[in-house]
């Protein structure tokens, strides 16, 4: 597929625009990788102290889960915003909403102090900090495939996807850190609210290099060509028939659904799962997920590459097929209680069924739509599948285990499931890989 246009943009800004992204994404990550830690390692003692562990485990999923209907709301206030005013302009919102929520989380009492209180400023702290989160991933996504050259759009694009693995990477390290040198009562009583401090310093990171960013040319070009839209209409001159996206955005969310399921559980239900249930070290998780994080930074870009060079549809459905063939062996390496079997089961699924179909997610969302409202169906399809899928995955997972007597099958389960969603989304898809940005209208 030729596109009718492709971009001049110094590389001097590309850079500036790229790691802007970069960081946003790991701010975002971050938070909530903080987050899921969190509410599977201590926010069951610290906040619902009166429940059973398991129940505890729950209840923590749960306020996983409210965050995630924020983040909903969020992605259509400011994908709106984004695409009416501009990407920049959000990009600033929506990383400080975020970094402030998040750092104040730190600043929370606990249950043994104000009762009901304390799970209730969390939820309310959550729900702020999933408002900023809602379009912050799709907004930096959609800047960066904006200003990215076609041919290395795939590549270019999935750096902002790097900012979930340095978002993850330094969360779990984080966590490692403070449970090798601090003890149980000291964890329980200041040493957990640190991580959330640490939130601060990136905000002001990012923030920082977003001062220098400039809008994208999409956007530029995009009230020219709105103006034509509207002389051609108003001298009666009709080029096309407008496509109504319906299509685009049905495939969008199944794309999104499976990997962001897959997400919810191996990033953040298994961590608990191996706690809880396998009774495992605290520390086995973080250091499962600080080494699979390691290992995407090579993933990552080689599947940016892969999709600009085979497409994106294809690569796509290789990944979600073989995730989906991969759950069984890897649930059983996970309960073999073995680290190293642990640790290379998990590596091996976050790569292939999370991050590498992330770095997919990326551009091609962003190609499925077109100019006219581009920012806001990508976050709607992201957060809406993510809503379902990430947000109340992890709690069902509790739920089903737990009545399942700790069983890891309804965890294989739910990850085929959600690979086979993106695998089938993949198939009826066209491939849109190279598309013209500045294209009005939805690819299908």
């Amino acid at each position: 597929m030729k596109p009718k246009y492709d971009y001049e943009i110094e590389t001097k800004e590309l850079v500036k625009v790229a790691a802007s992204g970069w960081l946003g994404t790991a701010m975002e990550f971050m938070d909530f990788q903080l987050y899921s830690l969190a509410a599977a390692i201590v926010f069951n003692e610290i906040f619902f102290p009166n429940a059973s562990p398991a129940m505890g485990l729950i209840m923590s999923m749960g306020t996983y889960g409210a965050g995630y209907i924020a983040r909903l709301v969020g992605a259509y206030i400011f994908g709106r915003i984004g695409d009416k005013v501009g990407r920049r302009t959000v990009l600033f919102a929506t990383i400080t909403l975020m970094g402030l929520a998040s750092t104040l989380i730190g600043f929370l009492p606990t249950y043994q102090e104000v009762g009901i209180l304390a799970p209730i400023g969390l939820v309310v702290l959550r729900i702020f900090q999933g408002l900023g989160a809602g379009a912050e991933i799709s907004g930096a996504s959609v800047m960066v495939a904006e200003f990215s050259k076609v041919k290395h759009r795939g590549l270019v694009g999935s750096l902002v996807c790097l900012g979930t693995s340095s978002g993850t990477l330094l969360a779990n390290l984080i966590w490692t850190i403070i449970l090798m040198m601090v003890s149980k009562e000291d964890l329980l009583t200041w040493g957990w609210r640190i991580p959330f401090y640490a939130s601060f310093i990136v905000m002001i990171a990012a923030i920082l290099i977003r001062m220098f960013v400039k809008e994208s040319p999409v956007m530029a070009a995009k009230g020219k060509l709105l103006e034509e839209e509207r002389k051609e209409k108003a001298q009666g001159v009709i080029t096309k028939t407008r496509k109504k996206g319906k299509k685009s955005f049905l495939v969008a969310m199944g794309l999104r659904f499976g990997q962001a399921g897959n997400s919810g559980l191996m990033q953040t239900y298994l961590a608990g799962f191996i706690i809880t249930v396998l009774t495992m070290q605290k520390i086995v998780a973080t250091n499962a997920n600080i080494f699979s994080s390691l290992i995407s930074f090579l993933t990552i870009p080689l599947v940016g590459y892969l999709g600009d060079r085979f497409g994106r549809r294809k690569i796509y459905m290789i990944l979600s097929l073989a995730m989906a063939v991969y759950a069984i062996p890897m649930m059983l390496m996970i309960t073999s209680q073995n680290i190293v079997l642990l640790t290379v089961g998990l590596t091996i699924g976050l790569n292939v069924g999370v991050q590498g179909l992330a770095a997919l997610e990326n551009v091609a969302l962003t190609e499925l739509f077109g100019a006219r409202n581009r920012m806001t169906l990508v976050s709607l399809s992201k957060e809406i599948a993510g809503l379902v899928a990430v947000g109340f995955g992890p709690l069902i997972a509790a739920s089903l285990v737990t009545a399942a007597t700790g069983s890891w099958v309804p965890v294989a389960i739910m990850i085929i499931v959600f690979s086979l969603s993106t695998f089938l989304s993949a198939y009826v898809s066209e491939d849109m890989t190279g598309r013209d940005l500045n294209e009005l209208d939805d690819a299908m």
